[in-house]
């Protein structure tokens, strides 16, 4: 059966290209999202929808806001996918390089392209909010002299050249993105799975040595700590949320783990139990 795949962005964009790698083993269709929090909407109205969510860059580092639109929406993390972000510069067909006099892309992607673009000295760089849809919005609107920096798929659906492909400065550009799902629709999904990873997400009572506690617990449990982000309690001051990746190769022991912790934490949270997810190269 299709899967219907909620994202941020439309056809061709990165979310897209990771929600179609990481459902590879099925027809998806992609139902496009001004904001993530449409993403959250469009789930919570429709729980057999899931969804794709950016949720840290290794240049541009995390997206915070998504961290908490996740935990608040109550739904379930049930995998990631880590996509190689490789951006290309695309126009209209016909078009020469040298006769680019404006380049449109995400703040995100432009920031990520500054030494390309320092070699088009003659052309001016202009921010917009996505992509994909800058290509999209050059080709409809057949906008000669314009360029967009985006992802191969964007030009292919949007029919426009590439004309320089693999611009992006640090070639070791990733962003990791989150698969989720309505705890129901996670758990029938999830059946079966080799849980290897978790997402948690705790308070802390505000006294010395709380966090070195639960790590050190954490540790005496061979959990593997793979991310850990502070992010502050809106209304309590100096108090602070943190989101954590562990990864672990014993369930139980890991379940022994969050047992132990439990008491040493407020509010502790299961965000998704899932399996590690694999890069792209």
């Amino acid at each position: 059966m299709k899967k219907k795949v909620a994202i941020q962005g439309i056809d061709g964009s990165y979310h897209d290209i990771a929600a179609r790698n990481y459902f590879e083993d099925g027809e998806i269709e992609i139902i496009p999202c001004n904001t993530f929090r449409d993403v959250i909407t469009t789930i919570k109205k429709d729980p057999s929808i899931l969804g794709m969510m950016a949720i840290e860059n290794t240049i541009a580092g995390s997206l915070l806001q998504n961290h908490e639109l996740i935990r608040e929406s109550g739904l379930n993390i049930i995998g990631e996918y880590k996509l190689r972000i490789s951006h290309s510069l695309v126009a209209l067909p016909g078009t020469n390089i040298h006769d680019i006099k404006e380049v449109n892309s995400h703040p995100i992607a432009l920031m990520q392209c500054t030494d390309f673009l320092d070699t088009l000295p003659h052309a001016k760089v202009v921010e917009k909010e996505d992509t994909a849809m800058s290509a999209r919005w050059i080709s409809e609107n057949q906008l000669k002299g314009h360029a967009a920096i985006c992802g191969k798929l964007a030009a292919k659906i949007y029919k426009m050249e590439v004309l320089a492909e693999g611009i992006e400065t640090n070639k070791r550009n990733f962003t990791r993105f989150l698969a989720i799902a309505d705890q129901w629709t996670a758990d029938e999904m999830l059946r079966g799975v080799d849980k290897n990873k978790s997402s948690l997400v705790f308070a802390l009572p505000h006294t010395a040595g709380s966090l070195s506690q639960v790590l050190s617990v954490l540790s005496f449990y061979n959990m593997n700590l793979t991310k850990i982000q502070s992010l502050p309690i809106i209304g309590r001051e100096w108090e602070y949320l943190f989101y954590i990746n562990l990864t672990f190769t014993d369930f139980t022991r890991y379940k022994q783990a969050l047992d132990a912790i439990r008491p040493l934490t407020k509010d502790l949270k299961i965000l998704g139990e899932y399996a590690e997810g694999k890069q792209s190269v």
